[in-house]
């Protein structure tokens, strides 16, 4: 067996995983509380409206033909009739989901640049100053909620300092570029409007930290962990026994077999940062997926929801297959764990 079969056992360890996924948040949907055809007609709607909407939602189907509409609908990129915007969910997501990715992706540039050279020095130099602040740094990323990490950076550099805006994407006498890709910053970037590209940047400092602190946490405490582990390791020793500079020790020998278990924290952080977005996009007034998505669960518009929940999950499931395809790369033994050989 190859390198071909482990790829091949992760995808097919991810469709289960969707399938589930898809499964219990049909299933949870539609035990909600409420009717979702009264919902969108209001209360003085005829009892005839209802049974109507009702049947051209489908929801006087059965729950298995129900789910197998739905999963049909979905791999034809159709997620059905959003009940609150009245559009299709597919173009929702669409135009919602862009400012969510740039903001999650912004929170893990935060996390790669300061959770793990952290976590680097501070396993480099145990025991330092350096190794007593990433302890500080770790201890509150994990057990500060982010909106709480969010409404303190608004307090300090909004209403204290005055040097970052509280809300939105962009100011509101600032005009956006024309859109390409839905990320400001990138179209922004494009168009070569570097004024909006720095008020585009100054909105998505705050919320994108607050989603990141979490990672940074985290990743700082492991990378420190596994750097210091693998400092002992015999074949170090010997490396700096033989005289090879400890520059060239640290990245050739250290960084690579060190790096394995940062790098499932880095991808979940990614993953997670769309849960954590959920809380953040609502203190930001951040105009996202996630905002949307809260609007589908109070109006229990179930097509929303069920959309929402899926990209999510297909995100977590992307996320996690492509981490353990780079680790098992990078370190055969993962490979062999799997049961595949390296031939």
């Amino acid at each position: 067996m190859n390198f071909s079969y482990f790829l091949i056992r992760r995808f097919s360890h991810s469709i289960l995983v969707l399938l589930g996924i898809s499964i219990l948040i049909f299933i949870i949907a539609r035990m909600l509380p409420g009717d979702p055809a009264r919902l969108t007609l209001g209360p003085f709607a005829a009892k005839e409206q209802i049974e109507h909407l009702r049947h051209q939602m489908g929801m006087d189907k059965p729950l298995p033909l129900q789910y197998w509409t739905y999963i049909r609908g979905i791999f034809h990129g159709d997620f059905g009739l959003s009940f609150q915007t009245r559009r299709s969910v597919s173009l929702d997501i669409a135009h919602y989901l862009p400012a969510t990715i740039e903001l999650v992706v912004t929170a893990v540039i935060w996390v790669l640049i300061i959770g793990v050279p952290l976590g680097v020095l501070a396993g480099r130099y145990k025991d330092s100053w350096l190794d007593n602040m990433s302890r500080v740094v770790a201890f509150i990323g994990v057990a500060v909620p982010p909106f709480v990490v969010g409404l303190i950076g608004q307090l300090i550099f909004s209403y204290v300092l005055g040097i970052l805006p509280t809300m939105g994407r962009l100011s509101l006498l600032t005009s956006p570029p024309p859109t390409r890709t839905g990320l400001l910053i990138l179209d922004s970037l494009i168009a070569g409007d570097f004024s909006v590209l720095g008020d585009a940047l100054k909105h998505i400092l705050l919320p994108s930290f607050a989603i990141a602190m979490t990672g940074i946490g985290q990743i700082t405490r492991l990378t420190r962990s596994s750097v210091s582990d693998v400092l002992g390791k015999d074949y170090i020793e010997a490396a700096r026994a033989f005289g090879i500079p400890d520059r060239y020790v640290t990245f050739k020998y250290m960084l690579k077999p060190s790096f394995i278990p940062p790098l499932t924290i880095l991808g979940l952080t990614f993953a997670s940062g769309l849960g954590n977005a959920f809380l953040i996009e609502q203190v930001f007034g951040w105009p996202g997926m996630a905002k949307y998505g809260i609007r589908a669960i109070l109006r229990k518009d179930f097509n929303a929801i069920m959309g929402v929940v899926l990209v999510i999950g297909l995100a977590f499931v992307v996320v996690n297959f492509i981490v353990d395809i780079l680790a098992g790369y990078i370190d055969p033994r993962i490979r062999i764990q799997e049961g595949v050989s390296e031939e």
